[in-house]
């Protein structure tokens, strides 16, 4: 057993469980063992039982018994609620020297990634050293076979769900504001017509609001894998929250620390998309890459290498995809933020109907699920989805979608809660809208409290091209808290959020 180059002379310690959240493992020590197994506050060590070790951060505290370990709830679950449990002092993992390699720019081995991503799942590095193997690729890319052997490491340390039938599904890489909702629209639609799209989705890590927050404002979104298959083939589709799975575990952890670095390196977002869809035996998939100012991909050559990217990985993979290359450049919809997406999301799934850009990128998404299962021929698959969602059958499928996932298929737009502090913005002059900063917004809306706190967000009230006169509602803040809201306004005034030109740009003579 590695103990990280350490003798340390064993020493059982009896468990005492704890209940405390620090958003990492945590096992607490009495003073006196810690400094007769060398061990340092802040450290970390790995904590046995029964033969395997799992890594955790140290802390010491004189109110534990001597002779005890205080062990974090998270923890003492991945080590199946042991009642003894020896602690040994890390040094560096057994996979550090192939760490550093990547971190010099050298090519890794299946080998080296299957032993560095154990190793992370297993909890034997900390934040700093994996956040700098995902600044690594930003600087030092990693080359096709690289990512195949990330995205087979990522799955082969996890679960996988089987169905025993092909399985669908849609993903969005994010960066627009308002992009949330458009699950919401195209898991329903493709599941009326009976194919399988278990949606497991992410939280948000640059943007307002992740899919799975947005859903989370309607149903539960969090589950066992148990009971997601029995979901699924009883709802024919389902919109979960992906962290609460042992699916490509590896990849919540990047996720949460990208979310706190403000990162997403176009390679490790293809080895977490593809490797979490693995993971539930997707084997038909549908990419979104939004395109447009202040998206995460700007300018179409850089969307095409990335499809290119999703492309090869597929076709390495057995996983038959198409990518579509959709505008990003300005928020969809009119609703930034959980609370007020799916308000929208529920509005149009009603109505059968809702604002154009919305509508028109849910249905096209759809229809090309339907093309790649064989639904609708190549080019009819967006007249198949509009007419789904039209007629009700999209809505009716997803109140049986929020009813399986314990939420209330009843519930009504006006039932949603939003947050009790708001501010309009008006418009300076009369004019027309000329764009909507997506920068501005996504800042904005999250200085509001979105998306920890659902209930803030953004409405918007125009688009780009709509006419105004001075004084129209431009947007509305919502915030539940002065201090928020006062921030939110503060960025949308300084980045010129909505630009409001004149109509007359010069009068001759």
């Amino acid at each position: 057993m590695w103990l990280g180059g350490l003798v340390v002379k064993p020493a059982h310690l009896r468990v005492e469980p704890v209940d405390i959240d620090v958003g990492c493992d945590v096992v607490f020590l009495n003073p006196h063992d810690a400094e007769r197994l060398g061990i340092v506050a802040g450290s970390r060590v790995s904590v046995v039982c029964g033969g395997r070790g799992l890594g955790a951060l140290a802390a010491v505290n004189p109110s534990v018994e001597a002779g005890k370990a205080a062990i974090s709830r998270g923890l003492l679950k991945k080590l199946d609620e042991c009642s003894s449990v020896e602690v040994y002092p890390l040094d560096l993992p057994p996979s550090f020297d192939a760490f550093k390699r990547r971190l010099e720019g050298k090519k890794l081995d299946a080998g080296d990634y299957k032993r560095f991503i154990s190793d992370i799942v297993s909890g034997f590095y900390d934040d700093a050293q994996i956040a700098a193997f995902l600044v690594s690729q930003l600087h030092h890319k990693l080359s096709e076979e690289e990512l195949g052997y990330l995205i087979r490491a990522m799955v082969e340390t996890g679960e996988v769900v089987s169905f025993g039938e092909p399985v669908y599904d849609e993903h969005s890489i994010g960066g627009v504001p308002g992009n949330s909702k458009v699950a919401l629209l195209v898991v329903p639609t493709v599941a009326s017509k009976g194919l399988l799209i278990p949606k497991t989705s992410s939280r948000a890590i640059t943007s307002p609001a992740g899919t799975a927050d947005t859903m989370e404002v309607l149903a539960r979104v969090t589950f066992s894998a148990e009971e997601i298959h029995e979901m699924a083939l009883k709802a024919r589709g389902l919109i979960v929250w992906g962290g609460a799975l042992n699916l490509a575990p590896a990849d919540d952890i990047f996720v949460r620390i990208e979310r706190r670095i403000g990162i997403d390196p176009p390679a490790q977002m293809v080895a977490s998309i593809l490797a979490k869809k693995l993971a539930m035996s997707v084997s038909r998939l549908v990419i979104d890459i939004p395109v447009g100012r202040g998206a995460k991909v700007e300018d179409e050559k850089e969307a095409t290498s990335l499809a290119s990217m999703f492309l090869s990985q597929a076709s390495r993979l057995g996983v038959t995809m198409r990518v579509a290359l959709t505008f990003g450049g300005e928020p969809i919809g009119f609703a930034v933020g959980p609370a007020l997406e799916a308000q929208e999301a529920l509005e149009t799934l009603i109505k059968g109907d809702g604002p154009p850009g919305l509508i028109e990128k849910a249905c096209s998404l759809a229809g090309l699920v339907f093309e790649l299962g064989g639904v609708a021929p190549r080019g009819r698959g967006y007249s198949l989805a509009c007419e789904l969602l039209r007629s009700g059958a999209a809505y009716s499928k997803f109140r049986e979608i929020i009813e399986v996932q314990e939420g209330d298929p009843d519930v009504k737009p006006d039932d949603i809660r939003l947050a009790s502090r708001q501010f309009t913005l008006e418009s300076p002059r009369d004019g027309v809208v000329t764009s909507i900063d997506n920068v501005a917004i996504t800042l904005a809306a999250k200085a509001a409290g979105a998306p920890d706190d659902k209930s803030a967000g953004i409405k918007l009230h125009v688009k780009t091209g709509y006419r105004v006169r001075k004084g129209d509602p431009l947007l509305t803040i919502y915030a539940s808290n002065d201090a928020r809201l006062h921030e939110a306004i503060r960025i949308i005034e300084e980045y010129n959020a909505v630009m409001i030109e004149g109509v007359i740009v010069k009068l001759l003579p």
